[in-house]
């Protein structure tokens, strides 16, 4: 495509000269960093800019000075290869993101490693990377905020209404998981969840036209869903009428495709699989920045007022914490039992005696560990405010169900069949969360819930299912995420299923993730002491490996040289 034209096109929709600079500012801090580092993905931060940067100036509610406000929107890159358009964003809107880190992109030590990673780079919100877990993450974010919105808004006192902002690749779309977790948003109705699908229609080493046909939209509305679309990924008016319409809709999860031109710009590679995941090259690279009305030099170059312009956000956001802090205060001055709670819930702190009610089991007895886990966890639940979970379609197996405390979600429809309910009633604010056939998308949900804040997630199945759901534990065990896994039927004790059910490398697979802690009680004793490990241990995910069979609890009194004090790792 000729420069000029490339020129024209730009500044089509991109009618003020201010938005212009900023757009091509977050464009070419991505080229330099990708170019210097000579690794890593130019293609998308050039197409999609425009989207990121309406999204973040105009509607995320956030505190760069404190990434860590409880009532922030959430913004997911989901399409993590993409890193330098979030690190672009972090550093503009004055994260603790220093410029010379951007310098480093990609290099051992740095702040902005090739894919984002949570808990090292401030104001990223989950580990991206393998494609389509961050949209199952998002997921897992609007959850917990409608959970601890139902929990602890009262009339004139909302103290959590934020939303979950995700932008997404085809790739993200072409990954199972996001199709387990977008049916599971769509059945729930969650309203603030708004994906922006970056539709380029290039993959890596080809058109999506080889491998990716079907109408997305369609898809997306199949799974309950409202949707808009974007002709112009450059029409930043377009795109932010797009985003209101999606925040007016709040019983459904919102789907905005924008079409955009993968590598942006770039005379020779725009629309080409070569610019999906290796640098311009510098005559590329250049030759961008003529088309694109961007000086050559220096390089990480960002104009005085477009600094300015995005730096706005630092103001803003203690702005907005502030207002909320106001808010919240009024509510603990009516609310305070619930105030204190939730303060202690977002911060991950247990209540003091919540493990008064761990049952003891008499020896001289046999029990299954599955049963014996069902009955602490239905035990200590109540004394567990944070506690919110389920199974992928196996409570009768599992045992997991958590008694009279509700499921989350919409009522069904009238007539429909009821067995699935726990009793307490159907509402966001029910701790049963019904995941459905869905291990892999319940992993992934676990994950944006422990990272969201406010809750502890637990997820059960089958421990030969836990190779459907091994992406995401070990995300989790990356992100030192407090996930809880209670996995039953842990051998081929399991009975008459057979060798499809009877798990045999799955016990050491688990046990080989760096940062996994993986816990298999010999008796309902030690199933109680598992749990405890589990709740308590914040250093990353636990997996519980639980048996069918009836096992011997053994006599304390008989082996009091067996201490049930079990540490974490083992």
């Amino acid at each position: 495509m000729p420069e000029q034209k490339l020129a024209l096109e730009s500044g089509r929709f991109i009618r003020s000269e201010l938005d212009r600079m900023s757009v091509n500012a977050i464009r070419f801090l991505s080229v330099d960093a990708v170019q210097k580092a000579n690794s890593g993905h130019p293609g998308m931060p050039l197409g999609a800019a425009p989207m990121a940067y309406v999204l973040w100036t105009r509607f995320l509610r956030h505190n760069p000075a404190n990434p860590g406000w409880n009532d922030r929107d959430r913004f997911v890159l989901s399409s993590g290869h993409a890193s330098m358009l979030l690190y672009s964003l972090l550093y503009l809107t004055g994260y603790a993101l220093p410029l010379e880190q951007i310098k480093q992109f990609r290099q051992w030590g740095s702040l902005t490693p090739g894919h984002p990673e949570y808990g090292l780079t401030a104001g990223v919100e989950t580990t991206t990377g393998p494609l389509g877990q961050g949209f199952g993450n998002a997921v897992g974010m609007a959850i917990a905020e409608a959970h601890l919105a139902a929990r602890y808004n009262r009339s004139g006192h909302e103290i959590m209404r934020h939303y979950t902002y995700v932008i997404a690749s085809d790739g993200d779309l072409m990954e199972g998981v996001s199709s387990e977790t977008a049916s599971l948003a769509g059945h729930l109705g969650l309203g603030k969840l708004i994906v922006l699908y970056d539709s380029n229609s290039m993959s890596l080493s080809a058109s999506t036209a080889v491998t990716f046909t079907e109408d997305i939209s369609q898809r997306f509305r199949a799974f309950g869903w409202h949707t808009g679309l974007v002709a112009d990924g450059n029409d930043l008016n377009a795109i932010a009428r797009a985003i209101r319409a999606a925040r007016r809709e709040l019983d459904r999860p919102t789907l905005i495709t924008i079409r955009t031109h993968l590598g942006f710009g770039a005379p020779h590679k725009q629309d080409t699989w070569e610019a999906h995941g290796s640098p311009l090259g510098e005559e590329e690279a250049r030759r961008t920045k003529q088309a694109l009305g961007w000086p050559l030099e220096p390089a990480f170059y960002v104009p005085e007022q477009v600094l300015k312009h995005f730096r706005r956000a630092v103001k803003q956001g203690r702005k907005l914490e502030a207002e909320w802090q106001i808010r919240f205060d009024r509510y603990a001055e009516e609310f305070h039992e619930l105030a204190e709670e939730f303060k202690h819930v977002m911060q991950g702190e247990l209540p003091d005696d919540w493990d008064s009610a761990l049952p003891r089991f008499s020896g001289g007895t046999k029990l299954a560990t599955r049963a014996a886990i069902g009955k602490v966890m239905n035990a200590t639940a109540p004394h567990l405010p944070a506690l919110i979970g389920g199974s992928g379609d196996l409570d009768p197996s599992t045992f997991t169900a958590l008694a009279g405390l509700g499921d989350f979600g919409v009522p069904p429809e009238v007539g429909m069949d009821m067995q699935g309910s726990i009793g307490g009633g159907w509402s966001y604010a029910g701790a049963n969360l019904h995941f459905g056939v869905r291990e892999h998308g319940m992993a992934s949900i676990l994950n944006g819930l422990a990272v969201h804040g406010g809750t502890l997630p637990y997820g059960s199945t089958f421990l030969i299912f836990s190779d459907y759901m091994r992406p995401s534990i070990r995300l989790a065990a990356l992100m030192k995420a407090h996930v809880i896994y209670v996995f039953t039927h842990d051998s081929i004790g399991l009975g008459e299923d057979g060798p499809t059910h009877q798990p045999v490398e799955q016990l050491l697979g688990l046990r080989a993730i760096p940062g996994m802690t993986v816990i298999r009680p010999a008796d309902a004793n030690e199933a109680a002491e598992a749990w405890r490990i589990a709740v308590e241990h914040t250093g990353g995910p636990v997996a519980l490996a639980l048996s069918r069979q009836a096992l011997p609890v053994l006599d304390m009194q008989q082996y009091p040289q067996i201490s049930l004090g079990v540490k974490a790792g083992g």
